[in-house]
């Protein structure tokens, strides 16, 4: 269970960076528009390629944080039931979902995105708009994201069985409940010490 718990740490870093990374798109996003609004306002040029820009951006920052959205405990829930469940019939409750709808989801819709990917890849497809973008590299944004979530939906499996079995003090981690934001080597740890 160590090595599983250590294993789930690992994915919840990484899921975490990349997760944070994700606002990045999104300023991308916020900077095209004003930018392609200023051009087409002063100096009357606009491109489709730049609204399309703003999707491409917007969508990898969607699908690159899924992971960390679920990790941070963000991700939609009936509230109104789960709520009233004690914390350990909510771990019951999340090892169930997990392992009946968000790994087989994550699996197809993996699968499918990726031979979505493929076909757009090898047919070089672009947008049928005027200046319009190769289609692939956002579609690649598709698989890749399903990885992620599924890779952190492994990592809340181990988690929620290791509080079961009572090796792990809570279930669920929220932003709060995290170790400091930064890459640390094990030599400036505490739990090195």
């Amino acid at each position: 269970m160590d090595l599983l718990l250590r294993w789930a740490g690992w994915i919840d870093t990484l899921n975490r960076h990349i997760g944070r990374a994700m606002a990045w798109p999104i300023i991308g996003a916020i900077v095209v528009s004003a930018g392609n609004a200023v051009s087409r306002k002063f100096f009357g040029v606009s491109s489709n390629a730049w609204l399309e820009i703003q999707w491409h951006l917007f969508a990898l920052s969607s699908l690159g944080c899924a992971g960390y959205v679920l990790l941070v405990n963000e991700q939609v829930r009936v509230d109104v039931w789960s709520s009233r469940c004690t914390v350990r019939t909510r771990a019951w409750v999340d090892v169930a979902g997990l392992l009946a709808c968000a790994l087989p989801m994550t699996a197809v819709i993996g699968w499918l995105s990726g031979e979505l990917f493929l076909r757009r890849l090898a047919s070089g497809e672009i947008y049928v708009n005027a200046g319009g973008l190769p289609v692939w590299p956002i579609v690649a944004a598709m698989p890749l994201g399903m990885a992620l979530l599924a890779l952190q939906c492994l990592s809340e499996l181990v988690r929620r069985i290791a509080y079961l079995r009572g090796r792990v003090g809570r279930a669920e981690l929220d932003e709060a409940a995290l170790p400091p934001w930064c890459w640390r080597a094990p030599h400036d740890s505490a739990d090195a010490r």
